[in-house]
């Protein structure tokens, strides 16, 4: 009589199990120092991945919460810096980005978001703005199928890129697209009431 209530403990332990399955992620990440961004010194720790996201972040070792997961992918980064993406604040990779979106330079170093515009960028431009760009254009050559800065940001991402992108505005793009100076041009322009009006509808148009 006792062999039915044993076999129901055991399929009850199965079940029990079952309900229980540790979490498979897409990528785990282990054994690396983990830097977190927040000034704390770096720590031996395990990073899991699913998808785009961190889905968890754990000390190393047995004791973790993430000793017993499982991932499609598992690196071992023992000996190696883990940390969040670097924001490169003043980013000319305008240009470089257009020819070879894998951005090798900066991603090999940790960059994941480039932000552009400090001064100039790559919108609004005029026609002699562009005309001017082409032909002061070295070893890379690309065409300049935009007019806003908008326009400038939807064709670089468009083209397929490896890091995330943002621009300011750039003062001396916005005065030269209002102003009938050509790029490089020397001529001091001195913006009446109703130049500043335009550089004011201008900006806002930059970004459309």
């Amino acid at each position: 009589m006792k062999r039915p209530l044993v076999l129901l403990a055991v399929l009850g332990l199965g079940c029990a199990s079952r309900g229980a399955q540790v979490p498979r992620y897409d990528v785990l990440i282990r054994n690396g120092m983990v830097y977190d961004g927040s000034g704390s010194p770096p720590y031996a720790g395990d990073v899991a991945l699913l998808g785009d996201t961190i889905a968890a972040v754990a000390p190393a070792g047995e004791g973790g919460a993430l000793a017993g997961a499982s991932a499609r992918v598992e690196i071992d980064a023992r000996g190696q810096a883990v940390a969040p993406g670097f924001i490169n604040m003043l980013s000319w990779a305008t240009e470089s980005l257009l020819v070879d979106g894998r951005s090798q330079g900066d991603i090999r170093q940790g960059v994941t978001l480039e932000v552009f515009g400090e001064g100039w960028s790559m919108g609004p431009l005029n026609d002699a703005m562009k005309k001017e760009a082409r032909e002061r254009q070295g070893d890379l050559k690309y065409e300049i199928d935009w007019t806003t800065l908008g326009e400038y940001l939807d064709h670089l991402v468009g083209r397929g890129i490896s890091p995330n992108v943002a621009s300011y505005v750039g003062a001396a793009t916005v005065r030269m697209t209002m102003s009938s100076a050509l790029i490089g041009a020397r001529k001091r322009v001195s913006p009446s009431t109703s130049a500043a009006a335009k550089i004011v509808w201008s900006t806002s148009a930059a970004i459309a």
